[in-house]
Order: C-alpha cells, then sequence, then structure tokens
C-alpha cells in the first residue's frame, strides 16, 4: 500500500500536488492518520489544504508559499537539491508514473 509516509523515501524535497478538493481532503485524512501534523502542531485535517503541499522529514506538511510554487514549475533549475512532484491522485491509484517529470527527465 502506498502511504504518504513512504514518499519521505525520496531522496530530496517532497512537493505534493493535490487535484481537487476530494483529493486535497484524501491526503490530509491520511497524513493524519499516520501521524503527520503541521509544524505548530495542528492536525492536518483542521485546516484545509491547498492544491501543493510539501512534506517534510519531520512529519510535518507544510503550505507552499510563491517561492515552493516556483520551484515546483521550474523543472530545469540548476541547484544540487533534489525535487520531487507527486501526483497524489496518481500516486494512490497504484500508477507507476506518479512523478511529474519534466520533459528532459521524461526522455532519460
Amino acid at each position: 500500500m502506498r502511504t504518504v509516509s513512504k514518499l519521505l523515501n525520496l531522496d530530496g524535497y517532497v512537493y505534493v500536488y493535490l487535484r481537487g478538493k476530494n483529493v486535497i481532503n484524501l491526503f490530509l485524512k491520511n497524513a493524519e492518520a499516520e501521524g503527520f501534523t503541521y509544524g505548530d502542531g495542528v492536525k492536518p485535517t483542521e485546516r484545509q489544504g491547498d492544491d501543493i503541499m510539501a512534506l517534510k522529514r519531520d512529519w510535518t506538511i507544510c503550505f507552499v508559499g510563491m517561492a515552493g510554487r516556483l520551484a515546483f514549475r521550474s523543472f530545469d533549475m540548476h541547484s544540487d537539491v533534489k525535487i520531487f512532484r507527486v501526483d497524489y491522485g496518481k500516486y494512490l491509484s497504484g500508477a507507476k508514473s506518479y512523478l511529474i517529470l519534466s520533459k528532459s527527465e521524461m526522455n532519460k
């Protein structure tokens, strides 16, 4: 079974794309059931989520501000930091292609 916590095994920043309210609510519910909180200790389901959320290795989730949204959309950033973009709906459905890749990444 694919869990939110298994996404922490990705070696880099993990941004989770949540398409629609149902997927947002499911992500928040699943994250809470696995023990994730917001950085201030609030349970995930106690706040409305957003279409892009970030996972941190300390078992917290957070909203993504302007810089994070730019990082999410900037596939060709020249950085030592690896960014993983996960389509949570595809991830849960068991799809192999749940990572959102750039065209150059797809051709590798």
